[in-house]
């Protein structure tokens, strides 16, 4: 019974020490979490005036008439896939859910590897589909909690490059959306070619009213490969904020699970220890009458 005793002990111990690692944890991703989310919202506001800039310049040219590579649908016979996961665990189910999403997709949409590329940011996905012989264009690791786009821009302009040089012909961005911290969505978004702009986005005014140097053709040149990789830079910023919120979420999850591992074994020593007593005071009577 002393055995049992100090095994229980034992656990209650351990079991203490990683409910502290996991509450700091816990902490440290609420933090980041709070950083994210407003980094998201400051992107949100850049994001929104280089639309409008785009959709301005382009007004008239949505319908169909372009003959920008960057907005021109040309047929499919390969497609780019940028896949966004963590570099590390401990984040729930964060990595499995996009995972699973991307090889559902890539099973329905494609007859073989030689219809897509894989470019991977993260290295929990760079291992998930090395470990299954699907090979990798490029891959990004070690990415900062909150990411600059320095430290992502090289294969980002990779990206697009590759589909300016028709190596691809579509270009999509997989990722968990942050909805909240304790929900995110599985999210497909399609960057190349270039779709979902709509005219009536654009200002009344436009920037008809302006002249414009060298001229539109050359400013578009410039500002569609741009404009292509400030949504892919707010998708990597909308996974990171996912991402933090998950391990948050996990490392509560992971608290509360000690809390509770705790008490049950904390009624499990207090029995313990009533039962030795009992036996203990059982064998004291015992042995006092039989001396009698």
């Amino acid at each position: 019974m002393a055995g049992s005793l100090s095994e229980i002990q034992a656990r209650i111990a351990s079991t203490k020490k990683t409910s502290q690692i996991t509450g700091a944890m816990h902490m440290v991703s609420a933090a980041k979490l709070t950083k994210s989310e407003q980094a998201a919202k400051d992107f949100q506001v850049y994001a929104s005036k280089v639309r409008q800039i785009t959709t301005d310049l382009l007004k008239g040219d949505l319908s169909g008439g372009s003959t920008n590579p960057m907005l021109v649908s040309r047929p499919v016979k390969k497609t780019g896939y940028i896949v966004i996961t963590s570099d590390k665990g401990l984040v729930g189910g964060y990595n499995s859910t996009i995972l699973k999403a991307v090889m559902e997709m890539l099973e329905q949409d494609h007859d073989h590897t030689d219809e897509y590329e894989i470019i991977a940011i993260g290295g929990m996905g760079a291992d998930f589909f090395k470990a299954r012989g699907i090979d990798i264009a490029f891959e990004l690791r070690g990415l900062a909690d909150q990411p600059s786009f320095e430290q992502v821009g090289r294969i980002i302009s990779q990206s697009v490059e590759m589909y300016k040089e028709e190596l691809f012909d579509e270009l999509y961005v997989c990722y968990n959306h942050h909805v909240n911290s304790l929900t995110s969505q599985v999210r497909v978004q399609k960057m190349l070619p270039i779709s979902d702009l709509d005219e009536g986005e654009a200002a009344k005014e436009g920037v008809t009213g302006f002249e414009l140097e060298p001229n539109r053709e050359a400013i578009l040149d410039q500002l569609l490969p741009q404009f292509t990789e400030s949504l892919i830079y707010g998708a990597i910023i909308d996974a990171k904020t996912a991402e933090h919120a998950a391990g948050m979420t996990a490392m509560r999850a992971a608290t509360d699970n000690a809390k509770n591992l705790i008490n049950d074994l904390t009624i499990q020593y207090n029995r313990a220890r009533q039962a030795a007593i009992t036996q203990e005071i059982t064998e004291i009577v015992g042995g006092a009458n039989a001396l009698d």
